[in-house]
């Protein structure tokens, strides 16, 4: 695959499938280049050795390179996997770690990747593709959105919470959670969440059987025959895939660090949660699935959050210093927003994350644009499920 990536320039750009004999070394170089973050903060990627490792566990995945010469210069990866959409089955692509090196940036090589990824998802039968940035990321949006035609389909929230090292959080007395089994995780999942939700995924059994998934609990009231409510959520060990590290951090971040690192030390009875220290890497949990119904569902859904908290307290050698949940960040007023009951700290989440989506060959079937935008426009009333394979 060729495209011309410069008129003025004799070089051109050849857009071609990652290697991993050929190409390891490179993109590691690529990704130090390009790591996310602005003045403040950058947030620094270990993929363990796996440049691949975000999308190896999805039905179908590949990763594009673009060549100008000998150098490799940029990168894209895709995947693609099977969800319901308003009733239907259709097949997804999900666009991700679009990367150019600084020196090539603003020559098209960008758009070359994308195009070329989406002439892949055609070729694997997908229907929509979609990708997610961050909504003050203007060079992003004007990309996808002002020049490849996708359209803002959500803004949700990534709430973050430390996990606390120092000792287990005390559960109400009155709640009790339970483990599923694996099939009956699905069933729970295929009965109740998928009927509310759009993109909901139709291997959920692959995902709840894969080995970074943890398991799925659901909290209940002990009287729940009178309160009739109850909380569900899984959980992905993204650990195991990729760690984090942030680079910089403000300095209110430091201070706040060592204030109550000092205090949960010496003084324990304040209570306060140690920050963990994120500037060497760390890994997470993912919370996904995270569903729940009834008039006090929102102190199940905080439950079974803490009842996470305890088991990454105690696994894994103290690898997980942070839960990570992604929620609807759209109330709409909703005082049962999820985004209510999950615990999070502020500082550390973020409700800025913008997801994007393009019809591709469905789009020949749409005798009019505005039939898409309206069905997406319905969906926002709809619930979020986010497959822990796209994080």
């Amino acid at each position: 695959m060729v495209g011309q990536w410069r008129k003025e320039d004799d070089e051109k750009v050849v857009i071609r499938c990652y290697n991993d004999l050929r190409d390891r070394i490179q993109m590691e170089c690529v990704e130090k280049s390009c790591e996310i973050g602005n003045d403040q903060t950058f947030l620094f990627t270990d993929t363990l050795g796996d440049p691949i490792c975000r999308i190896r566990n999805t039905p179908i995945f590949t990763m594009l390179v673009a060549d100008v010469g000998t150098k490799l210069v940029g990168c894209i990866q895709g995947s693609v996997k099977p969800v319901k959409f308003h009733d239907k089955s259709v097949n997804v692509g999900y666009v991700l770690g679009l990367r150019v090196v600084p020196p090539y940036r603003r020559c098209g090589i960008g758009s070359i990747l994308v195009r070329k990824l989406e002439e892949w998802f055609v070729s694997h039968n997908v229907d929509y593709a979609y990708m997610a940035t961050e909504k003050d990321n203007e060079a992003s949006l004007g990309l996808f959105v002002g020049t490849l035609g996708y359209t803002v389909f959500r803004n949700p929230a990534i709430l973050v919470n430390p996990v606390n090292p120092g000792r287990d959080l005390k559960l109400p007395s009155g709640i009790g959670i339970r483990k599923l089994k694996m099939e009956e995780a699905a069933s729970w999942y295929r009965t109740h969440v998928a009927p509310t939700t759009d993109f909901f995924p139709d291997d959920i059994d692959t995902i709840l059987g894969n080995k970074l998934s943890m398991g799925t609990w659901v909290a209940y009231y002990n009287n729940n025959d009178k309160i009739n409510s109850w909380a569900i959520l899984s959980v992905w060990n993204s650990s195991k895939v990729f760690k984090l590290r942030i680079g910089k951090a403000p300095l209110s971040y430091v201070l706040l660090t060592k204030v109550c690192n000092l205090l949960g030390r010496f003084l324990p009875f304040f209570g306060l949660t140690a920050l963990p220290d994120l500037f060497t890497p760390f890994g997470f949990y993912f919370l996904y699935g995270v569903h729940a119904e009834g008039p006090l569902c929102g102190k199940l859904v905080r439950a079974l959050c803490d009842h996470v908290n305890n088991m990454a307290a105690s696994d894994d050698g103290g690898v997980c210093k942070v839960l990570v949940v992604e929620v609807d960040g759209e109330n709409n007023g909703d005082d049962d927003s999820m985004k209510r009951f999950v615990p999070h700290w502020k500082m550390l989440s973020c409700d800025d994350d913008t997801w994007c989506i393009k019809p591709l060959k469905c789009e020949e079937k749409m005798t009019d644009l505005s039939e898409f935008n309206d069905m997406f426009w319905k969906s926002k009333s709809r619930s979020l499920f986010v497959d822990p394979r796209d994080v």
